[in-house]
């Protein structure tokens, strides 16, 4: 969990979207480099071809017939997967820089200062609130978190059974006193019965 001090409500929302939201640094640089290096080797060679040298890969000449054959010398499936390929790409490139990366993070709702809390940390407490009320240990609850939903998992030994609902309101609770700014759909279930003895790690 990370408290950021803040005072204005402006200042408090611009630090909780920082602290929330991912850069998209990384793929700009890689996208960058990738064309970049593509301009370079062009460049490379049509000055071998300009100055009568053979070609690191092929002549721009070459490339452009090539290119303007590939329609008639590529079956149309072919011709079709590639292009379907080239627009998903494409699509991805570009619905990355247009929508916001998201951390695993949720926000806490606070007018004094900027707090988040990430999803590992909130799964191990509800994980804890869990098996306190079901009596379980830590090996037979097993909480994932994500965005929208909290999912806890319960795996009593053989013969024993679980109150799901009791389970349910007590993490409800838990998970309504932290405050979180959007609403989490919260899901108990039972899950495959174990031995004794038996152990699972807790999904976080």
């Amino acid at each position: 969990m990370r408290n950021m001090q803040a005072t204005e409500p402006r200042v408090i929302k611009r630090l909780n979207l920082r602290e929330t939201r991912s850069s998209r640094a990384a793929l700009s640089i890689i996208v960058a480099v990738a064309l970049l290096l593509a301009v370079i080797w062009l460049a490379i060679e049509l000055l071998l071809t300009l100055t009568a040298n053979t070609a690191l890969l092929i002549s721009p000449s070459e490339l452009a017939e090539r290119t303007a054959s590939v329609a008639t010398a590529t079956i149309p499936e072919a011709l079709i997967a590639i292009g379907a390929g080239m627009v998903l790409v494409g699509l991805v490139i570009v619905a990355a820089a247009l929508l916001p990366g998201t951390k695993p993070r949720h926000i806490m709702e606070s007018s004094r200062a900027a707090v988040v809390v990430e999803h590992e940390v909130l799964a191990a407490a509800v994980s804890r609130t869990a098996r306190t009320v079901a009596r379980l240990t830590p090996e037979q609850v097993a909480t994932s978190v994500s965005r929208k939903r909290i999912e806890v998992s319960l795996h009593p030994s053989t013969g024993l059974s679980v109150d799901t609902d009791a389970v349910q309101e007590a993490v409800e609770r838990e998970v309504a006193a932290y405050g979180l700014h959007n609403p989490v759909a919260i899901t108990v279930k039972p899950g495959h019965k174990q031995t004794s003895g038996t152990k699972q790690e807790v999904g976080i």
